[in-house]
């Protein structure tokens, strides 16, 4: 089985600063969409790990996230994609969970629930160091996306060790199909 894994905010719609808080704030990065159906096209599974601490800020509520995800699943759908699972965490930074993002409870919790002993290898795309750190840390092979913080998380550098880097979600896919 081939497997991806994905940021929500930056690589598939555009990133806030103020959260995506409702379903009319989600909006696709052009080519986003078609790069996961080409993904599907070419026996991918896709998974999105997204922080989500909106929930535990009290921005949102579970059924505005549902909304939101359920805006992304229909728009997918439109151009032929399918996401086949959302993992994600509500809590703050204050809440020291093992789930959000850099660590990586949320990359293992999504290797248990695909069988898989491990993430060799497996491509986990994000626009932010966080993103990158847990797929490293698991041997899987992180990819910075230029888009949404991409660029300025290109400039601090500090990248893990072989991060590959393209200017979106659409140039990874061409390269990985």
């Amino acid at each position: 089985m081939n497997l991806i894994i994905l940021d929500r905010d930056g690589v598939i719609n555009y990133d806030s600063d103020q959260f995506i808080k409702k379903p009319e704030e989600w909006k696709p990065i052009p080519g986003s969409l078609e790069a996961i159906a080409r993904l599907n096209q070419a026996g991918y599974r896709v998974a999105v790990a997204t922080n989500q601490s909106g929930i535990g800020r009290g921005l949102l509520d579970m059924a505005m996230l549902n909304a939101i995800h359920g805006k992304m699943h229909k728009a997918c759908a439109l151009v032929g994609a399918r996401i086949d699972a959302v993992f994600f965490c509500p809590h703050t930074n204050d809440n020291d969970c093992d789930c959000r993002k850099p660590k990586s409870g949320m990359l293992e919790e999504i290797a248990a629930r695909y069988g898989l002993g491990n993430l060799d290898d497996v491509p986990v795309v994000g626009d932010s160091l966080r993103d990158l750190q847990p797929a490293a840390a698991l041997g899987a092979q992180p990819y910075l996306v230029l888009t949404g913080k991409g660029m300025k998380t290109q400039a601090a550098g500090g990248l893990p060790e072989g991060t590959l880097i393209y200017p979106d979600l659409a140039a990874v896919v061409a390269e990985l199909v």
